[in-house]
């Protein structure tokens, strides 16, 4: 089969398409024929070695977490899904024809493979920074980098559970976010003040990494009421780095119950094949998307 695979840590010029054996379902695990991969900025940190020291990976490695196809391999112990059943979730180097995951769902039946890539890690991650950062129902939550996946994860659930949401992107990202439900500016220059002018901030996700800690601590009053997935410096001001996933399959279940309730919807900004990945990553690495980047199989 045909797996993208680096064996040096660098840049996107690292990875390499090759032949490699076939991996196989081991107990509580399901082997997929892989459609779709989700690339997320975790695939090209960790291509970088940014998480060597605290997640060491052995080379060569694989790439990529998240997925969605159809299963051909159940591993011992596995109930409740058979070979042939479409489902979404994660597991490792899906950049691949053959994956195997650690967690699955049932893919939504009105999602295409491409959509249903797009959604594991980042639903988990949205999941994860809204309960760690603490936000309640009735206030507000700001979010910086807010249109990329995690940032479109987080507006909508935060939206369904009664929070309201201050997002900033780029220029061309602000009816994006409005279509949201949120409150939208653009960052840069005079980016605090014009947050200040839509309202209080009872707390703040760092989604992007773009050097705005201290702005967040400034704008909450409180570096506890912040969480960053970006910033590996934020714990030097007081601000936790939420690096370490959660549930999975609950992860997976509530993303299909929004999903289906016509909650949750992240588009697919652009796809790639295989033989793109270096073009994906140096895409994601950019920033400024709308929605999410996959791999098509």
């Amino acid at each position: 089969m045909k797996r993208v695979s680096f064996a040096e840590f660098g840049g996107p010029d690292v990875l390499q398409l090759l032949d490699a054996p076939e991996p196989h379902a081991g107990p509580g695990q399901v082997r997929v024929a892989v459609r779709a991969a989700g690339v997320n900025p975790v695939d090209w940190r960790i291509r970088e070695g940014q998480f060597q020291k605290v997640h060491p990976i052995e080379l060569p490695a694989g790439v990529g977490l998240d997925a969605a196809g159809v299963v051909d391999e159940v591993g011992e112990g596995v109930e409740g899904v058979e070979v042939g059943d479409r489902v979404f979730g994660e597991g490792s180097s899906t950049y691949a024809e053959f994956a195997v995951l650690s967690a699955w769902a049932p893919m939504p039946e009105s999602l295409t493979f491409e959509e249903a890539a797009g959604y594991p890690s980042v639903v988990e991650t949205a999941l994860r920074i809204i309960g760690q950062v603490g936000v309640r129902p009735g206030q507000t939550l700001l979010a910086s980098g807010a249109s990329g996946g995690v940032g479109s994860a987080v507006l909508q659930i935060a939206r369904d559970r009664g929070i309201t949401v201050i997002g900033t992107a780029g220029a061309a990202n602000q009816d994006y976010l409005r279509g949201l439900g949120a409150l939208a500016t653009t960052y840069g220059e005079g980016w605090v003040e014009r947050v200040r002018r839509l309202g209080s901030v009872d707390a703040a996700l760092d989604l992007a990494g773009s050097g705005v800690i201290r702005e967040l601590v400034e704008l909450t009053g409180d570096p506890r009421k912040v969480v960053s997935i970006a910033d590996l410096g934020a714990p030097e001001l007081g601000v936790r780095f939420s690096g370490v996933a959660g549930s999975m399959p609950e992860a997976l279940a509530e993303a299909a119950g929004l999903i289906s309730r016509g909650k949750l919807h992240i588009p697919v900004e652009r796809s790639y094949t295989l033989a793109d990945a270096a073009a994906a990553h140096i895409d994601s690495r950019a920033g400024h998307t709308r929605g999410r980047r996959v791999m098509v199989i």
